[in-house]
C-alpha cells in the first residue's frame, strides 16, 4: 500500500530538512514510499535527488516567517494529496508553523522527535519530556496524518539510490494574505553552532569547575567547547553548547568527553561522532562502552598535558591542526 510523506523544507536549514527523509523511511520502508518536499520560499538545493516530487509556490515565494500562509498552503495539500505523515524540522520558523499546521488539519502533533521506530505495524515515536529528564514514546494510532517536528540532525539520509523529483507548482493567490511585510534586516553576530565543528571538547559534571581550561583547549584544536546537560543545569554551560536530546545533536570528527559519565539522553546527541575519546577517572562510566579511546584518570591532567604537546608542536612546525 502506498505512503505519501511531505517533508516541509525550511529555507535556512535545507539540508536539515532534507535528510527528514530518513525518518520518513525509518516509517514506512523503500517499497511503496512516495516523498514530497514543501519548499515556497523555493529554496531546495539537494533535493531534486532525493525527492519523488518537489511542490514550490507561484507566482511568487512564500518567506518562512509567513507560517499562517504556509500552514494553509499544508492543509490545502494535505486535502489534494492525503499524506499519511507530515514532517517539519524543529528550526525556529518550523516550531511556529507545525502547531499551526496541525491545528488546521485538525490532527495531534509530537513536537521535537528524536527517535523513529516500528513494532509490527505500529509507528512509535520518541521525544524528550520533563526537560530532557524523560523520554516519551507515542505511539501512532487513528487516521492520521501522522504530523511531527523534527531535531535538527536527529537524522542522516542513507541510501545511494537517486531520484529525478518532478516540479509541481502550487498556486499561492487564493490563500489570504497573512499581513505580514519584511520593512528590514539586521544581521546579529552569532558563534559557530556546536553542531558544525569538527572537533568539540565537551565537559560533564566532573569538569565544571573548569570550562576555560576546555575552551582553550578547544581554540588550540580548531574546535568549540560543549557541555552535557548537568553541567548546564549547573549553570556552568549556556544551554546553547548542550549536548543529547535535551540539547544538540552533533557529528564531529572528533569528540573529547571530559568528566562525562555518559548518559542515555547525552550519547542520543552523539550517534553522528565519528571518533570519541572520553577521560574519566571512571573506566565503567557508560561512555567508556562507546568510546574509541578511554584516558582513565583526571581530566585536567589530560587537558593540561594535551595543551602542553599542542603548543609544543605549533612551535616546532611553526603551523595548526588539521582534522582528516
Amino acid at each position: 500500500m502506498l505512503k505519501q510523506v511531505l517533508v516541509y523544507i525550511d529555507e535556512d536549514a535545507v539540508q536539515d530538512s532534507i535528510d527528514l527523509v530518513e525518518a520518513a523511511r525509518l516509517m514506512f520502508g523503500d517499497r511503496d514510499l512516495i516523498t514530497y518536499a514543501l519548499a515556497p520560499a523555493g529554496q531546495y538545493a539537494g533535493a531534486e535527488t532525493v525527492f519523488d516530487y518537489i511542490i514550490t509556490s507561484e507566482p511568487a515565494p512564500v518567506a518562512h516567517y509567513e507560517a499562517g500562509k504556509i500552514a494553509r498552503l499544508i492543509e490545502h495539500l494535505h486535502h489534494q494529496y492525503r499524506f499519511d505523515a507530515i514532517l517539519i524540522p524543529s528550526t525556529t520558523f518550523g516550531r511556529i508553523i507545525a502547531p499551526r499546521a496541525a491545528i488546521r488539519l485538525r490532527t495531534g502533533l509530537v513536537a521535537d522527535v528524536t527517535e523513529v521506530r516500528t513494532e509490527g505495524d505500529e509507528i512509535l515515536l520518541v521525544r524528550p519530556a520533563f526537560s530532557g529528564r524523560l523520554l516519551a514514546t507515542v505511539v501512532c494510532r487513528g487516521s492520521g496524518p501522522i504530523m511531527m517536528s523534527v531535531r535538527p540532525r536527529t537524522f542522516v539520509k542513507t541510501g545511494a539510490t537517486v531520484k529525478q523529483a518532478k516540479l509541481i507548482f502550487c498556486d499561492t493567490r487564493n490563500l489570504p494574505d497573512s499581513g505580514i511585510r519584511l520593512t528590514g534586516r539586521t544581521e546579529r553576530h552569532q558563534e559557530q553552532d556546536i553542531r558544525e565543528s569538527e572537533v568539540l571538547v565537551a565537559g560533564g559534571g566532573g569538569a565544571m569547575k573548569d570550562f576555560p581550561l576546555l575552551e582553550r583547549l578547544a581554540s588550540l584544536l580548531g574546535g568549540k567547547v560543549a557541555a552535557s546537560r548537568k553541567a548546564v543545569d549547573h549553570g556552568k554551560a549556556s544551554r546553547e553548547i548542550q549536548v543529547g536530546q535535551s540539547g544538540k545533536m552533533v557529528g564531529p570528527k572528533v569528540y573529547i568527553a571530559l568528566g562525562i559519565s555518559g548518559s542515555s539522553q547525552h550519547m542520543a546527541g552523539l550517534k553522528r561522532a565519528k571518533h570519541i575519546i572520553s577521560v574519566n577517572i571512571d573506566p565503567h562510566a557508560p561512555i567508556c562502552s562507546m568510546s574509541d579511546i578511554v584516558v582513565q584518570g583526571d581530566y585536567k591532567v589530560f587537558a593540561e598535558a594535551l595543551i602542553k604537546r599542542i603548543e609544543a608542536q605549533r612551535t616546532q612546525t611553526n603551523g595548526g591542526l588539521s582534522w582528516k
